[in-house]
């Protein structure tokens, strides 16, 4: 008789394929209400790592961390009416507290223009003040009617970038800059997912932005998921709380700005981009744990090998876990961490410890051998850098190889129902099209130029439309 799959195969069914890996691997549970989650320990360290890549290149960037309230009173929002309409279906509204009714209904965190746009109008007072660039490790609440663990929660974890500028083309190059260098160079150098950036059409926009930009990632059942999202502002929130600073020219003028956000999402579409059927495959540059040690047997000599070997690794740089839990089965620990997708695995027996080697296992191309203990300290790093390449290949060929050019908006539909990506002229499309596309549970995901590169306008001549079912 056949062993039954640790997992629900993903060809078989992808939605179940997902929430079986997240369990099995320990990444996460779903929350006591509903919509929440909680988030174990091994699914946070993937955030922390991802929360370390991103901060430094927000540092790099200028931003400096701050924080702000969670709760926001309600008449906020209503300042700028774009935003509190786009957001009114998600909002959690607190009216009681103390035992009694809230002179004021308070807003639980959506996202944070309303608030820090308050104390931006505080703080910006000349152009000395400019351009003012924050940026907020915090959680959001949206009321999610569909939830689903990492991807869409009532509650996740997130940052949120805000910024002040003096002029519109500061900006703008600020909100491209933090797009490209901060998180296209994140998702395509850490996270080894090939994202097409772009700009949102006004229909997708972010409610009260001028322009939106965005990085969308395939995963691994052709959907599209929105890995990231930069917005220009515009003087929308600055005439609505009025934030103006003195120009040199004696004048008072509004302020230019922008907000961008990433979040655990970012899990959701690591599993799904880069997850197989026997778990997740974490690229190398982003795993907590790249390489383990186990001990096959309890054996002294083994055991203390173990911890040398575990020892020169980490001195080579290598993020490394001992596993010398000899009282679990070896294979069910095996399992354990190939669910968990450890990109390598140095298993150490009495016999191969006799030989001098242990039998490397490589999680993301497959394959065991044998290999020097002597040498293993100069070999992993070479291999991870490998894993990590043919991640983002394999994600590159993925995309490439199921997107294709529609003449018409009905050939986009049904290139997107089947499963992957279409290309379309907006010219041949239009937002008459893209209504259309709404109607079969299509959307597009982003406008890109002829040559790839982000588009200057929404109606620059040869825009084309990637469009494609989502999460």
């Amino acid at each position: 008789m056949a062993k039954a799959p640790v997992l629900t195969p993903r060809a078989e069914d992808f939605p179940r394929w997902y929430q079986d890996l997240i369990n099995k691997a320990e990444l996460a549970d779903n929350g006591p209400v509903r919509g929440t989650m909680v988030v174990r320990p091994y699914g946070y360290g993937l955030w922390e790592r991802m929360q370390q890549e991103m901060d430094a290149r927000i540092k790099r960037a200028g931003a400096d961390n701050a924080y702000f309230p969670l709760f926001i009173p309600q008449s906020y929002l209503t300042r700028e009416a774009e935003h509190v309409e786009g957001f009114a279906p998600e909002l959690a509204v607190v009216t009681h507290g103390g035992g009694k009714e809230l002179e004021e209904p308070v807003v639980v965190r959506p996202t944070s223009e309303t608030i820090i746009n308050d104390y931006f109008s505080k703080w910006i007072q000349s152009y000395r003040d400019l351009p003012l660039l924050i940026n907020q490790w915090a959680n959001v609440v949206r009321w999610e009617m569909r939830p689903r663990v990492f991807l869409r929660t009532s509650e996740f974890l997130w940052q949120e970038g805000h910024t002040a500028h003096a002029t519109y083309e500061d900006a703008r190059d600020y909100a491209a800059m933090i797009h490209r260098e901060v998180y296209g160079d994140f998702m395509y150098n850490v996270l080894a997912v090939d994202v097409v950036l772009g700009r949102k059409t006004p229909r997708e926009r972010f409610a009260g932005a001028i322009n939106t930009l965005t990085l969308e990632g395939m995963m691994g059942d052709g959907k599209a998921l929105q890995m990231g999202t930069s917005h220009e502002l515009g003087e929308n929130f600055a005439k609505a709380f009025d934030t103006r600073y003195l120009a040199r020219d004696g004048e008072r003028k509004l302020v230019w700005q922008t907000s961008w956000g990433t979040s655990t999402r970012m899990v959701g579409g690591l599993i799904m981009s880069h997850g197989d059927d026997s778990g997740l495959r974490v690229p190398p540059r982003l795993a907590p744990v790249q390489a383990v040690v186990l001990a096959v047997k309890s054996d002294e000599a083994v055991l203390a090998k173990v911890r040398e070997i575990a020892g020169r690794l980490a001195a080579a740089g290598i993020r490394v876990r001992v596993d010398d839990r000899t009282d679990t089965p070896f294979g069910r620990r095996a399992v354990d961490w190939e669910l968990k997708g450890v990109p390598l695995r140095i298993e150490l027996g009495p016999r191969d410890l006799e030989q001098g080697t242990a039998m490397l296992v490589r999680r993301i191309p497959g394959g065991k051998e044998p290999v020097a203990l002597d040498a293993l300290a100069a070999t992993l790093p070479a291999l991870l850098e490998e894993d990590q390449a043919l991640l983002l290949r394999q994600s590159r060929e993925r995309r490439e190889s199921r997107t294709g050019d529609a003449a018409t908006v009905e050939e986009a539909a049904e290139a997107a129902k089947a499963g992957g990506w279409a290309r379309i002229p907006w010219a041949v499309l239009g937002e008459a099209g893209e209504a259309r596309l709404a109607e079969d549970g299509v959307s597009v995901r982003c406008l890109i130029a002829e040559d790839g590169s982000v588009p200057n306008s929404d109606d620059q001549p040869g825009n084309i439309a990637i469009v494609a079912r989502a999460y």
